[in-house]
């Protein structure tokens, strides 16, 4: 299994042997590329899936540090914290393949916790608009989640 995003297109393709097997909107980050710690930009090159996190959870599940809060999304909750990153349904977190460019230092995407994640189905797909991750409406990820296997191959690029 391999996932290709392309983030000129805004779009996650997952291949086995080289067929095309889902295609996804998504949304990566406002600020671009880039994969210098802190600047809040979605890292390119090739990269794995080193986590997955979530599985058998329900959707809309809520996660802070990579653990669920117990808390399930809602426009209430929503109202409630109205600037946080929300971080739902599942996590697939990646780590850089390539040292010096996204391991390592200051360029670390592990380091840098940037997953493939769900969204509140309120924020728009095919536009970037995250904080450095790879945002997905929730059904798609949790789709997603269950046709890639750990260590799972992740290419982006423009």
């Amino acid at each position: 299994m391999q996932i290709i995003i392309n983030i000129a297109l805004q779009q996650l393709t997952l291949k086995f042997n080289e067929r095309v097997i889902r295609q996804y909107s998504i949304s990566s980050a406002k600020k671009g590329v880039g994969e210098q710690q802190g600047s809040e930009q979605t890292p390119r090159g090739h990269h794995i899936v080193r986590a997955k996190i979530g599985a058998n959870l329900p959707i809309n599940t809520v996660f802070k540090a990579r653990r669920p809060t117990g808390e399930i999304y809602s426009a209430e909750l929503a109202e409630q914290s109205p600037n946080r990153d929300w971080i739902l349904t599942r996590i697939l977190w990646l780590s850089g393949c390539e040292v010096g460019k996204n391991r390592g230092g200051n360029c670390d995407t592990m380091r840098r916790y940037i997953y493939i994640h769900g969204t509140p189905d309120s924020e728009p797909m095919g536009i970037p608009a995250s904080h450095g991750c790879i945002r997905m409406r929730n059904s798609d990820l949790a789709e997603l989640f269950t046709l890639t296997p750990l260590y799972a191959s992740v290419y982006i690029h423009e």
